[in-house]
């Protein structure tokens, strides 16, 4: 697997200019995997602007990529506000007339057994993860039918095909968005906009240090069938091919980049309790 310590220096597998003069933005872009998708997209020739509440990491990851001679902007934006969200698209359409590409990437959630979860907890994951990708996606499709142009939307999501124990308010926010999606591809088919999800198994993005100590090791040994965590690049290219003429026939769907996990393998992100294990 690459050392990803420095994903400029990780080959892609796409032409370099194969997003050149086209503009993407992508929530949640300054850390994590958010970042490896601008930084991805900015090395393809696209100009990239970035959200997300904080501004340091937002204007870290702009530097990083401008010092590679790349074009990327910053914009403290949160998801859950529509004055801010509006405020964010007219800011890129004054200077650049145009966004081709939408990345949600932006979300959150905490590990927390369902049964404790407060009514603040849940509607705190819930009003970022699917009302916030939802106002992204709204927002920027009336952009497109308003100046007549197409679009692409990224959806990140998570694996989860088969529950994730300790998440079941970002799993249920996730569904949401998922379907949501698939519903919104057939609406905004007539727009020439496609909508596709991106669903990520277990990933050395930093999320896994969301995971109790007790579970992390387990986690990365035994979450898929090829028995190791993906790395970010590995999704980063799932995302690129989602936005790149090469998927152009591809609508509605979601893409699962997870070693295989949906099939096989044990993900709690809580410890597991002793009802669930086999005895000798």
């Amino acid at each position: 697997m690459a050392d990803e310590t420095d994903l400029f220096a990780i080959p892609l597998s796409y032409r370099a200019d194969v997003l050149a003069g086209q503009v993407a933005l992508v929530t949640g872009g300054g850390t994590g995997l958010g970042r490896a998708i601008a930084i991805a997209m900015a090395r393809l020739g696209a100009k990239v602007f970035i959200c997300g509440r904080r501004a340091d990491p937002l204007a870290a990851t702009v530097a990083e990529i401008r010092a590679h001679g790349l074009l990327a902007e910053a914009i403290p934006c949160s998801v859950r506000d529509r004055e801010q969200i509006a405020s964010l698209l007219d800011r890129i359409y004054t200077e650049d007339g145009r966004l081709d590409i939408l990345v949600n990437n932006g979300g959150g959630q905490f590990v927390q057994s369902a049964i404790d979860l407060t009514p603040n907890g849940w509607q705190a994951v819930i009003d970022t993860n699917l009302n916030g990708t939802w106002n992204m996606m709204q927002m920027a499709a009336q952009r497109w039918r308003d100046h007549r142009q197409g679009g692409r939307i990224v959806n990140v999501v998570l694996d989860i095909w088969r529950g994730i124990p300790g998440m079941a308010h970002s799993v249920a926010a996730r569904a949401g968005v998922v379907y949501l999606s698939k519903t919104v591809a057939v609406e905004w088919a007539p727009l020439d906009i496609r909508v596709n999800c991106l669903a990520p198994g277990v990933v050395e993005t930093g999320a896994l240090e969301n995971y109790p100590d007790e579970v992390r090791a387990k986690v990365r040994r035994d979450a898929n069938v090829q028995r190791r965590a993906g790395s970010t690049i590995e999704v980063v290219e799932g995302c690129l091919y989602l936005v790149l003429p090469s998927s152009g026939f591809v609508t509605g769907e979601v893409l699962t980049v997870d070693g295989g996990q949906q099939l096989w393998g044990d993900v709690w992100a809580v410890p597991k309790p002793g009802h669930f294990r086999f005895s000798s």
